[in-house]
Parts: structure tokens; sequence; C-alpha cells
């Protein structure tokens, strides 16, 4: 139960958003400061030269007081216009090293991924409002970001 202030009102709460989008792109895993030889030991068949694919699903989680007035952390047809323009533009459909000029000397793993959207998500969004970026490269394999 929530705490209430000397004004009979209930505290500030504290919400989570999660808006789930799902893209897709290729890449290849290979780093340009490493030899081919140490690339194909490291990334194995993800260093393919012809790349491979996924289709990722992000998470993109707002945190934030609960707005008394309008019952929102954000509006949530924002976070989608801001998802739609921060990854849905850039990189569904692209191949990422080659499309995408931020991978252009960045390894192109998840955990890169995870970062660019991160760092152009807070660019859009309001002050300290994003949370966490969390990719599902496969079924299997995930990532989270918090900016750390």
């Amino acid at each position: 139960m929530a705490q209430a202030d000397s004004r009979n009102e209930v505290a500030e709460r504290i919400g989570y958003i999660t808006r789930v989008q799902s893209f897709s792109a290729c890449h290849r895993l290979h780093s340009p400061t490493l030899s081919d030889e140490v690339n194909k030991r490291i990334f194995g068949k993800c260093n393919n030269p012809n790349g491979h694919g996924h289709n990722y699903k992000v998470e993109v989680t707002v945190r934030g007081k609960i707005d008394r007035h309008t019952g929102m952390v954000m509006n949530i047809t924002d976070l989608k216009q801001h998802i739609e323009e921060v990854i849905m533009v850039p990189l569904d459909h692209k191949n990422l090293d080659k499309d995408v000029p931020y991978f252009a000397n960045v390894v192109s793993t998840t955990e890169n991924v995870a970062v660019y959207i991160w760092d152009n998500m807070v660019k859009q969004l309001p002050a300290n409002l994003l949370y966490e970026v969390k990719i599902h490269e496969t079924d299997k394999n995930i990532v989270v970001y918090r900016g750390e």
C-alpha cells in the first residue's frame, strides 16, 4: 500500500513501460583490428564472409513517475514513434555492417546493437526515462543493456 503525504494524497508511484518491436537484419561478426584467422577462431560460423541474418526482438523499457493527471509514465504512442525512428528506419531489413555507419568500425555484435539503440533512444526521450534495452537475437541468446 502506498504511503500518503500530509495532504492525504498517494505518494508518487514509479512505473515501467516496455514496448516490443521486431526487426530483421544481417551482419558479419568481424573485427578489422584482428587477423582473418583470429576472427574465424573467435566468431566461428558468424564470421562467414557473406554474413548471416537474424529476426531480432527488441524490448525498450522506460521508467518514471506515473503522472497523476494522465496515469502514464509516458504516452505509449510517443514511445512507439521513437522506436520507429531509432530502430525500424535505420536497422530493419539492413546489412548492419554496410548500411549503418555506426557499424563501419564497430563489430555488430548484439551487445553493440543494444548500445547503438540505447545511445539513439536516449537522445529522443526525456532525460532519465530510458531504463533498459533488451534484444533477443535468438530464442536462446538475449542481451540486456542499461546504459552502464
